[in-house]
């Protein structure tokens, strides 16, 4: 039987995914803007409104306790450099039309989650899962040996939020006080980036139109309410089980890439998406009848 703990921890991961699946709809929106300005402002705003949910709610009192901890500013440190990175990847995927290779890389990151928890979490895979890691690594080999491409958009994303999941997991901070370190390190050199008109004058709000600028600031909003739901849902449920609800992000923007957007779906992609697609089968039907009870 679930603890009261871990069904809020279900429900924040559905949200979180859910939000992130339809992402892509709001950054296609800000298209004529370079990934690098979009992620200064995702930075900017995120700090921004993540300061304000703190001063309505309270928290800064764990934050002076984070700031007294020098490990668990240096774990925070490497995780906005992650999550950072992992922006600019996702960003530039979505309106470059690579939103199948982004798809892709959230479908693998389940299975980044098992390995990474099994290693540094110490959680034991079954042999089923173990068969799900081995046929998504084939899919990846055949898309590398068969057609001579590595899919690096996919590989980057899914080892880099796989990688911020577990230090979150890890550094067990409290979600709102967690993104409020990330951004705090980031801010300045998103702010020096910003009056230093990196790129060109899409950054300066001052020579925009309104609706760009509300739409770069809702970066704010449309960053922080989903990683609020991600990271209050890795201290509540195993790796493993976060990784499970992942499938509904992928789900969402693979239909919207082959549907709404009509990016192309070749063969290429077809061998690889089923390998992963079997992966996830097993691995689902795994986590269904041999889980054990969580108490």
């Amino acid at each position: 039987m679930l603890s009261s703990e871990q069904n809020k921890g279900i429900a924040s991961a559905i949200c979180a995914y859910t939000l992130w699946g339809f992402a892509p709809l709001y950054f296609k929106l800000l298209g004529d803007v370079p990934a690098p300005e979009i992620l200064i402002h995702r930075v900017i705003w995120s700090f921004v409104f993540v300061t304000f949910l703190m001063m309505m709610f309270g928290g800064f009192s764990r934050l002076r306790q984070v700031l007294k901890r020098p490990k668990q500013l240096i774990i925070l440190t490497i995780t906005s450099i992650l999550i950072a990175g992992n922006w600019l990847l996702f960003i530039w995927s979505v309106n470059n039309d690579h939103m199948l290779d982004a798809s892709l890389g959230y479908f693998i990151n389940p299975l980044i989650n098992v390995i990474l928890g099994m290693v540094f979490l110490s959680e034991r895979l079954r042999k089923l899962q173990w068969l799900a890691v081995a046929l998504a690594a084939t899919g990846v080999l055949v898309q590398v040996i068969s057609f001579g491409s590595i899919p690096l958009v996919s590989l980057g994303l899914a080892c880099s939020f796989g990688l911020y999941g577990l230090l979150r997991k890890k550094v067990n901070v409290d979600a709102k006080t967690g993104l409020l370190v990330e951004t705090a390190i980031l801010f300045p050199v998103a702010l020096i980036f910003l009056f230093a008109n990196f790129g060109d004058s899409l950054t300066h709000l001052m020579n925009n139109d309104l609706s760009l600028n509300l739409l770069l600031m809702a970066a704010g909003i449309v960053t922080t309410i989903p990683l609020l739901c991600f990271a209050a849902a890795a201290v509540r449920i195993p790796l493993s089980m976060l990784g499970f609800f992942q499938y509904i992000g992928p789900s969402i923007m693979f239909i919207m890439a082959i549907t709404l957007f009509n990016e192309p779906f070749d063969l290429e992609k077809g061998i690889t998406f089923a390998f992963i697609w079997s992966a996830l089968v097993i691995f689902t039907i795994d986590m269904f009848y041999k889980r054990k009870p969580i108490v």
